[in-house]
């Protein structure tokens, strides 16, 4: 599990957060220069996980590529006293914003041998993905949604897996039930997402790969949050059945990773490409 976990992480600090980036447009000129050295801080957190845990040359890479979250999340900070703004499509890409530096902070304990918190190093990792995937990736593409199709189900999205992914977290600290309750939220802000992305967006997008992309990045996210849902109540409910650890990690994260994450934000991209970009709408959210 531990070798498909760091592929995983992986994808997300090199491919999904740089790509996730160049989505905010509207805040080109504070984003584009940490845009560009991020895929270089990615890979250096990505090669701290090829070293042992404990190694000191792997926390000094951990720490490199905090250092670029810790930056994301102080951009996210000026953004918001510059806008003054809680608006759903601003919650979304705060969460977005500073949900690496979430996932860096427990990067650093894991690759230290550290238990950040009380955390053992499997939550850690996960932990770790969780702010990559949920946070960054699924915070963004609510925002971006909620900017392109503004309406009530689009808004809901958009503040409901900010709200979802605080939750979860919140229950690694509390006990099963608010990690349930937190699972149940942000699967249905995920399951709204996916809907109203393929609805007002996918389904009228331009060209068939963008459509296409658009189409298994809702369909995964309907599957997999399943998943994420199962496992949340068979920790609370012993009658009801969820996958291991080690599944999970072979069938929701990897899904969501490629499928939902690398495929959604690839749609999104095709549309900013086009001349069709939500920039303008994230400018006025």
């Amino acid at each position: 599990m531990t070798v498909l976990v760091g592929w995983i992480l992986a994808l997300g600090m090199v491919v999904v957060v740089p790509l996730g980036l160049r989505l905010i447009d509207d805040d080109r000129q504070l984003l584009g220069p940490v845009g560009q050295v991020w895929p270089f801080a990615g890979a250096l957190g990505a090669l701290s996980l090829l070293l042992d845990r404990g190694d000191a040359f792997a926390i000094v890479l951990a720490c490199c590529y905090a250092a670029v979250t810790a930056w994301l999340a102080a951009l996210a900070a000026l953004r918001l006293l510059r806008r003054r703004s809680l608006a759903p499509i601003e919650i979304a890409v705060l969460t977005a914003m500073v949900a690496p530096a979430v996932a860096a902070s427990s990067l650093i304990a894991e690759r230290g041998g550290w238990e950040l918190l009380g955390f053992g190093m499997t939550t850690q990792l996960l932990t770790v993905a969780h702010f990559h995937y949920a946070g960054f990736a699924a915070a963004l593409a609510a925002g971006l949604t909620a900017s392109r199709a503004p309406s009530p189900p689009a808004s809901i999205a958009a503040v409901t897996v900010p709200v979802g992914i605080a939750l979860v977290f919140l229950g690694y600290f509390t006990g099963d039930g608010v990690e349930l309750a937190g699972a149940v939220v942000l699967t249905a802000g995920m399951w709204l997402l996916a809907w109203v992305s393929w609805r007002d967006i996918g389904s009228s997008a331009r060209g068939r790969a963008t459509r296409a992309l658009f189409a298994v990045s809702a369909a995964v996210l309907v599957a997999t949050m399943l998943l994420a849902l199962s496992w949340a109540a068979g920790h609370v409910f012993d009658a009801v059945p969820h996958l291991s650890l080690t599944w999970m990690a072979a069938t929701h994260g990897l899904a969501n990773a490629l499928g939902f994450a690398v495929c959604g934000l690839l749609a999104w991209r095709r549309i900013q490409r086009s001349g069709d970009t939500p920039a303008t709408k994230l400018m006025s959210g």
